[in-house]
């Protein structure tokens, strides 16, 4: 009875698991001849187009004012325009981006990755494994992102490091005081002013520049 009885919690707690939220989708149609691919959303499940384009002239504006969960890329072959687009997307307003294309030429894949392509697919595609395919690519362009903001945080620390290290060394030989002296005054300058160290430090950086 009691082996039952768990087992129903069990399958109420599996029941009750929310859903995947619907992918919305910014399709750049590049290349029409090729088709096929709008038709696949209607197989495709967990998926539906925010905005279609058939140039990628406007793609920036268009992922800024649709706000899509990632970008699809059809095209025969990634032009120097899709390029050019997806690099100031990536700049402006980051996104995950998904190519599908016929181009399994070494330089255009390293040329898709390096504007910021999570995923790079080949030939015809599943409509089954469009969904997976595009889930994976935001969970990579996620991890990415996560890394390129730890490597940003850790240049901002050396930088103000080096600031508040020379603002010390400024301080001790204007009053003639200690490091750690010198330290607490810039945590005091920061805490009264509402600043960052390095703020802090860089403002004491410039009055001893313009005093001479």
């Amino acid at each position: 009875m009691r082996l039952g009885w768990h087992a129903c919690c069990i399958a109420a707690r599996v029941r009750r698991r929310p859903s995947p939220r619907i992918l919305r989708v910014l399709l750049v149609h590049d290349t029409p001849h090729r088709g096929g691919v709008p038709s696949s959303f209607g197989a495709a499940k967990g998926v539906e187009i925010a905005h279609t384009l058939d140039s990628p002239l406007e793609l920036l504006q268009s992922v800024e004012r649709h706000q899509p969960d990632v970008v699809l890329i059809d095209t025969e072959s990634p032009s120097r325009d899709v390029l050019e687009q997806l690099a100031a997307v990536s700049a402006a307003a980051p996104r995950p981006v998904v190519m599908l294309t016929e181009d399994a030429h070494d330089d255009a894949i390293r040329a898709a990755l390096g504007v910021g392509v999570s995923a790079y697919v080949v030939d015809s595609l599943d409509p089954r494994r469009l969904e997976p395919i595009m889930r994976v690519a935001i969970e990579r362009f996620q991890g990415e992102q996560r890394l390129r903001a730890e490597l940003e945080s850790t240049r901002t620390k050396l930088a103000e490091r080096k600031l508040v290290e020379r603002a010390k060394g400024i301080l001790m030989k204007q009053r003639g005081c200690s490091e750690d002296e010198a330290f607490a005054s810039l945590r005091s300058l920061s805490m009264q002013r509402g600043i960052r160290l390095g703020e802090a430090a860089q403002q004491v950086i410039d009055v001893a520049g313009l005093l001479g």
